[in-house]
């Protein structure tokens, strides 16, 4: 049997492709060498492996690496404006959390998240943050004034963004509650994690 080269090459392309998902990655040069070309002979001319820049995979995101969440932090740079849910998000961090280390205020976020997705509590981070009873911050359905150009602001807004894009782990899990440390509540739930001076439940 014999076997052109044009289906030679496309096997080979398959198998460096099928080989480069299994590692995690897809490069886009090898993307582009897919495309047929009117010779067939592009396949091989245009076929090139590119190596993928270090990245985290992280729930359902990619996420570049970095040495540490304050690396993250720091990297982030202030939008001109917010949407709705990454201001509430980022409001209940500010509130919530601003005095906390970094990874007690992407705890705080990753709560709110959990209760949106959860089927327990309202559906959005707004909802979640705006929920009656829930946040002490919260008063008459509204949040207190924020200072939008202080450094923890400018943090929470950071933190928020992460937490929304999946680009760094937190320690807290699926955690749906939490407490301050100074506090003992008779919760009937699991202690996940202390973090900072909060303490995390599911």
């Amino acid at each position: 049997m014999t076997f052109s080269f044009q289906f030679v090459a496309r096997a080979m392309l398959f198998a460096c492709a099928f080989a480069a998902s299994l590692a995690g990655f897809s490069s886009p040069a090898m993307a582009e060498a897919a495309a047929p070309e009117a010779n067939g002979f592009g396949i091989m001319q245009r076929l090139q492996i590119v190596a993928p820049s270090p990245r985290i995979f992280l729930g359902n995101a990619f996420a570049p690496t970095a040495a540490s969440l304050a690396t993250l932090v720091a990297s982030h740079v202030m939008p001109a404006a917010l949407d709705a849910e990454t201001e509430c998000l980022a409001g209940a961090i500010y509130f919530e959390s601003r005095g906390e280390p970094l990874d007690g205020q992407l705890a705080v976020a990753e709560v709110i998240r959990n209760r949106a997705a959860s089927g327990r509590f309202p559906a959005s981070l707004c909802g979640v943050v705006f929920q009656p009873s829930q946040f002490s911050f919260v008063r008459g359905g509204a949040m207190p004034p924020i200072r939008r150009e202080s450094d923890q602001w400018r943090r929470a807004v950071a933190v928020a963004q992460i937490a929304l894009g999946g680009q760094w782990a937190s320690s807290v899990g699926k955690a749906l509650f939490f407490h301050a440390s100074r506090i003992a509540p008779r919760w009937r739930l699991q202690r996940l994690a202390r973090v900072g001076n909060h303490i995390f439940y599911r």
